[in-house]
């Protein structure tokens, strides 16, 4: 669906595209196509946790987002909470635990987060409450991600409200597009929830204090900074709204944020005032510049490029 969408933007925009679906031939697609820059439109595992990126820079392809270091760090919950939490940025605490230790007992007092360590897409996340369907300690036939993976991140369940922050590249540097609220019925922002129309109801801009608002873009950029992402990324935050600004934990920040229909980012860029095609643009921009300043020598202009041609 991001594929799609950024491929018929590009197209509206003039630029010729290259739809390419990832599989174990894509190398050789891409090589084929002998694009200008890629689009990577992936979420989660390869696209966005540094494989696909070591292999377009192997190949020598400009392509947009967060390069190889950034990626690996921030699909990484633990080692973005290391990369962060130093430079004042608040964190969930929590360990990592092997999913074997949950059929013996709790590894937080509940109720507790587990979650993957580097998933996408709030894929695997479980929220064990006191009345959890799953035993106490988890029994080792209840349905959740511990029959997944075998180890998972467990931290404190952060009550109160789902908050998220679209950061973009552009000539003055990074620029937060605002805060969305995510209200859903029950349950929480998990996979179905990202990707189903009417299972979210979106408030943009969200109906909060305006020092939340502030606070929410400020750490938003300075993640974007901290962890040296490129082009786009969303950071998302859990509020407890009962204790204020000391109530903001952000969760993570995504380097590949999603531009289905219903993702956020499209949503509160249009908001500030910068439609889907454009951003689109903008994003295939940032990689040009980035790829040609990474390249130009010392007293060398950075490398000037025509027409694009994206291959997602």
């Amino acid at each position: 669906m991001t594929g799609n969408g950024i491929a018929e933007a590009l197209e509206s925009k003039g630029h010729r595209v290259t739809r390419i679906d990832m599989g174990r031939d894509v190398a050789a697609r891409i090589a084929e196509a002998a694009p200008d820059v890629v689009f990577n439109a992936l979420h989660g595992v390869p696209g966005e946790d540094g494989t696909v990126q070591g292999m377009l820079d192997l190949m020598g392809i400009p392509y947009t987002h967060s390069g190889v270091a950034t990626s690996v760090i921030a699909i990484d919950k633990q080692l973005t909470k290391q990369a962060l939490v130093p430079h004042g940025i608040p964190m969930p605490g929590g360990h990592i635990v092997a999913s074997e230790e949950l059929y013996k007992r709790d590894p937080l007092p509940r109720p507790y987060v587990l979650k993957p360590v580097n998933e996408g897409s709030s894929v695997g996340v479980a929220i064990i409450t006191e009345d959890s369907n799953v035993g106490n300690p988890i029994a080792r036939g209840a349905e959740g991600p511990w029959q997944e993976f075998t180890e998972l991140l467990a931290e404190p369940f952060i009550k109160g409200r789902e908050l998220t922050t679209a950061v973009i590249d552009g000539p003055d540097g990074p620029r937060a597009l605002g805060v969305t609220e995510l209200i859903i019925e029950s349950g929480f922002y998990d996979y179905e929830h990202k990707y189903t129309d009417g299972c979210t109801q979106h408030v943009c801009p969200a109906n909060i204090p305006a020092d939340i608002a502030a606070l929410c873009e400020s750490y938003a950029i300075r993640a974007h900074q901290l962890l040296g992402c490129h082009g786009a990324s969303r950071t998302d935050y859990r509020w407890d709204d009962e204790a204020g600004e000391a109530g903001l934990f952000v969760l993570e920040t995504n380097t590949q944020p999603g531009m289905t229909p219903l993702s956020l980012v499209p949503e509160q860029a249009k908001h500030a005032g910068i439609d889907y095609a454009d951003l689109a643009e903008m994003i295939v921009h940032e990689a040009l510049r980035i790829h040609g300043a990474a390249n130009a020598g010392p007293a060398a202009p950075a490398k000037q490029t025509g027409g694009t041609d994206g291959a997602d």
